[in-house]
Parts: structure tokens; sequence; C-alpha cells
């Protein structure tokens, strides 16, 4: 589990990132986190996403708490970092890397609409106070994938998650997650970044 210190710099980062072009970074002199360190139980795709290995599985309940936004999703950085500090100030610890749920298609909801929820994933249940707020995601079946890159290149791998989803014939059942699994801060290259892409699901028969 990562340090507060090094949780809170990761999402000073990310929120700077979010509105910033790609490319090379210093690292900030901390170990590197690498696709391999994570060893994920998939290939990690790379841009520009023309391959990208999907699969599904069954995720377990899992509380978090969240600061909820609305606005196009590149404010997601500033979000986390606004959660991550309230988690910080009331004394309360996150026991995996942040996440993001997105509720809209950007497609079809104008940006100033869109809604989404900056996280971290909790030990047990809890009651925060404002602006944090408490949930659990439930129990599901989700289709899921690795992409490496910068977080805002990330929605460029969806396509074959969806593809995915038809083969299976099985239709979305929530909002996309996006667990950032990669601080920004020991990343040499914004290409050292992972996230992984998870879409709940149930059958469409």
């Amino acid at each position: 589990m990562r340090t507060a210190a090094t949780l809170l710099s990761g999402l000073f980062a990310l929120a700077c990132h979010a509105s910033s072009p790609a490319g090379p970074r210093p690292a900030s002199g901390g170990p590197a986190s690498s696709a391999a360190a994570l060893a994920p139980d998939l290939a990690v795709a790379r841009a520009p996403y023309d391959s990208v290995q999907v699969d599904w599985k069954q995720r377990l309940d899992q509380p978090y708490v969240y600061v909820e936004a609305r606005g196009s999703y590149t404010r997601v950085g500033l979000a986390l970092q606004q959660a991550f500090e309230a988690l910080r100030d009331q004394s309360l610890e996150a026991n995996g890397p942040p996440f993001a749920l997105y509720y809209d298609d950007p497609g079809r909801v104008s940006a100033d609409e869109l809604r989404l929820r900056a996280c971290f994933p909790v030990a047990a249940p809890l009651q925060p106070r404002p602006p944090l707020a408490f949930d659990l995601l439930p129990s599901t079946t989700v289709v899921y994938a690795y992409v490496s890159g910068p977080y805002p290149d990330v929605p460029r791998a969806y396509p074959s998650l969806y593809a995915f989803l038809g083969k299976l014939e099985w239709l979305e059942d929530g909002p996309v997650r996006e667990i950032y699994l990669v601080d920004p801060t020991t990343a040499a290259s914004w290409d050292e970044l992972v996230t992984e892409i998870q879409i709940p699901a149930r059958s469409g028969l």
C-alpha cells in the first residue's frame, strides 16, 4: 500500500496531467512503478490500442469514499486531489489505488452535465464528513483490460471492451471504472502509467 505522502504527490501530478499534453517527464527519484511490478493477469495494451486483450472476472463488494463532480472528465485529477486531501484531513486511510467512476457517455451528454466520482477504496464501511461520502461497489461481473499511457488517452481503448461485451451478448450494467495503478511521480514517462478499465456487465439474454 502506498504511503499518504506518495499518494498525495501522485494526485497532484495526475491533476496537472489531466489538462497537459502527453510526453516524457523526469522521474521524481522514487522507485519506478511498472506494468511488470503490478503483474497484471492480461497483457498491457499500448498506444495506438489496436490490440487490447480483454477478459471478464467477478469483483467482490468494495467499500469506498468519494467526491462527486460534474463537468468535463478531464477534471478527474483535481477531483481525486480533493478526495485525497479530505481523506488525509479526516485521518482516514485508503487501502488501494485511486479510481474513478464515469457515469455518462461524453458522446451523448454535454460536457458540463457529465457525472463522475473520484474514489479511494477503504477497508470497511465508515461515515466520513463532507466533502467525502461513502458508498459500496456491489459484487458484480466486469469486463476488463489494462492499458498504458497518459490517463486522458485511456478511453481510446474502450471500443475493444465494448466489442468484447457485444461478442458475449452482455450489456453494460453500471458506470465505467478506471483504476489508476501507477503513481505518476514514479514514472519516467507517461507511457509507464497503467490503468485498469472495468465495465460492469450483465447478460443481455
